[in-house]
């Protein structure tokens, strides 16, 4: 298998991990979907700046077909994790920040 290209990002978020109001009442590790910083990276761009998904591409570093698969696959997720009242964990992938 080919190893994954570097994908540069912005914006570092910390540790975030949203859970649902009724599971973190009632259970102390409810179960997450883990969504990547590149995951979480081309969400921000795309929908709070409002990038195109080719600028997205050279912000990232990576081809524009990549952006179109990592934001279909977050959309997954996010859409998963608010269907099955699951909580959404932001961390991993294979991201370096840049200034």
């Amino acid at each position: 298998m080919r190893p994954k290209k570097t994908r540069w990002i912005k914006c570092d978020p910390g540790e975030r991990c949203f859970v649902p109001q009724s599971k973190a009442k009632s259970v102390r590790e409810p179960e997450s979907i883990l969504l990547n910083l590149d995951e979480f990276e081309v969400l921000r761009l795309s929908h709070l700046a409002g990038y195109s998904q080719a600028k997205i591409a050279k912000e990232i570093r990576i081809h524009q077909s990549t952006i179109s698969r990592i934001l279909a696959s977050a959309h997954k997720k996010i859409t998963a994790a608010l269907v099955d009242i699951k909580g959404i964990k932001v961390e991993g992938g294979c991201c370096k920040f840049r200034d």
